[in-house]
């Protein structure tokens, strides 16, 4: 199948639908994807049968200015309100300006921040995840420490392939 990867933000695809296959809250929910910023009445165009809105896809979320904040926010929180499930991809650096708006105040939305690792087989068993802050006590209350090898447990692990069985729509 002629797929557009994780990686693809060409812009040759706004929209696939599929299965949600990460072990998020969505899990195996009919999901629609949605690629970069599109109007709110294109998206309903294409949610016949979908419980799940995923924002964001191909890590296509990368607001530049405080105009493009607003506008993600103003697409995501028409469907927060309308009861749909919605997950947004938020790459590291934009963790700390997202709280400036107020999507996290829905229980129906997933965050779901992106932290790459490459070559994470490389790393030894002893190898650290450190949930920290901007600086000493700055905004939280101390500082998180995981084993690398038990978050990579096989219950959350996703292969590449699980990728390949979406819908592109046109």
């Amino acid at each position: 199948m002629d797929r557009v990867y994780q990686s693809d933000t060409s812009g040759s695809v706004s929209f696939f639908t599929g299965i949600e296959i990460e072990h998020t809250p969505a899990y195996n929910k009919p999901t629609l994807f949605v690629v970069g910023l599109q109007t709110t009445e294109e998206i309903s165009k294409h949610l016949d049968g979908c419980q799940h809105i995923f924002f964001g896809a191909n890590h296509s979320f990368n607001p530049q200015n405080a105009e493009e904040w607003r506008e993600w926010e103003l697409m995501i929180d028409r469907f927060l309100k309308l009861d749909y499930l919605c997950s947004l991809d938020i790459p590291i650096q934009c963790a700390e300006e997202f709280h400036e708006g107020g999507l996290c105040e829905y229980n129906n939305f997933i965050p779901q921040i992106r932290v790459p690792i490459p070559f994470i087989k490389l790393w030894n068993y002893n190898t650290m995840l450190k949930i920290d802050d901007r600086d000493f006590n700055s905004t939280n209350p101390g500082v998180w420490t995981h084993s690398l090898h038990t978050l990579m447990d096989r219950s959350c692990f996703t292969d590449w392939h699980s990728y390949t069985q979406d819908k592109i729509l046109k």
